[in-house]
């Protein structure tokens, strides 16, 4: 059976997402004439400053155009849903954030972004665009702790792309942004649990099975499989569970403070994300872990799967200051 979707035609859907995108969001975003899948911010790019590109594929909004802004993201390249871009795109983001003093591409870790962006980077350098990679691999899921490096990249871009964004827009050097980026990956950690699939504007069918009493943990933003399937828990429960695998690895000290971000992969309501947060505050209360600051809603989804994921960002002075960064997106605003 097909699921239902406001759409028009399958094909189209995610270039007419971004017709409507720039139609509501014209102060903040345009693309580029002739690359309509090129997003770029009306106010960040600008002479002397490391310009910053990320981009994937769509279905995961706001990630990645709600991004893009003065303080973020100078620019965003959009693939099909949960497809990377093409070379063509992101080179055409590069070119627009360039201000001479470099490039970095964000993205998470799949193969399809890495080939690609790899692909426009030394495209990039034939123009003279000096393009370094910092790949976020958050996903404490997809791989052991020693094997970091092939981790997923979900939830925890929001604050990894925070953290570079603030870095270029305070105008540091190249070898900083790259520094704070690479830290703040590490810093950061994200656990989901999915309870229901989502499906494809061209398919509308459901992209993997669950049963109505299960869910799954560690599911991956594209449906990809998790580490526990087992019969649907309370709140308190999966919160538990999440954490259970995150603290360990993130090992806060008493007095420490985190930012937290509680997201909905789509479907699942404000009121059980709040619920979801009401635990997790808890849990580090009875840490003596301080909570400097807390997001709750879609930030990153996955089309209209329903279920969660935790992110704790672990701080340090640096980081809080480049969270505390203002930042103008469309989607996205603080400071």
């Amino acid at each position: 059976m097909q699921t239902k979707k406001i759409i028009n035609d399958g094909n189209r859907a995610v270039d007419e997402m971004l017709e409507g995108i720039l139609a509501a969001h014209p102060a903040h975003l345009r693309s580029v004439d002739g690359s309509p899948r090129s997003i770029i911010a009306r106010d960040g790019p600008r002479s002397g400053k490391v310009g910053l590109v990320i981009g994937g594929g769509s279905g995961h909004e706001p990630t990645f155009l709600g991004f893009v802004g003065k303080g973020l993201a100078d620019a965003a390249a959009i693939g099909n849903v949960f497809a990377s871009p093409p070379p063509d795109p992101i080179l055409e983001c590069a070119k627009a954030a360039s201000g001479g003093a470099g490039v970095l591409f964000m993205y998470g870790n799949y193969a399809g972004d890495v080939m690609n962006f790899d692909m426009a980077a030394e495209m990039a350098a034939m123009d003279d665009i000096e393009v370094r990679t910092v790949l976020t691999t958050d996903d404490v899921a997809s791989a052991p702790r020693d094997q970091r490096g092939k981790r997923r990249g979900v939830a925890g871009n929001f604050f990894i792309f925070k953290a570079a964004g603030a870095a270029c827009d305070r105008m540091l050097s190249f070898d900083e942004v790259e520094r704070i980026a690479r830290k703040a990956n590490d810093h950061t950690f994200t656990m989901g649990v999915a309870l229901s699939p989502c499906s494809l504007p061209q398919t509308r069918r459901p992209n993997f099975e669950i049963g109505a009493d299960e869910m799954e943990v560690g599911m991956g933003i594209h449906g990809e499989p998790g580490i526990a399937r087992g019969a649907l828990k309370s709140a308190d429960a999966i919160t538990d569970e999440m954490l259970d695998r995150i603290l360990p690895e993130m090992a806060p000290s008493r007095g420490d403070n985190v930012a937290v971000l509680v997201n909905s992969l789509g479907s699942t309501p404000l009121m059980e994300l709040y619920i979801m947060n009401r635990r997790l505050k808890q849990r580090l209360d009875d840490i003596g872990v301080s909570v400097h600051a807390t997001w709750v809603g879609n930030y990153c989804t996955s089309l209209e799967m329903a279920g969660a994921s935790l992110t704790l960002e672990h701080l340090d002075g640096e980081l809080q200051t480049m969270l505390d960064h203002p930042c103008d997106c469309a989607m996205f605003r603080a400071g």
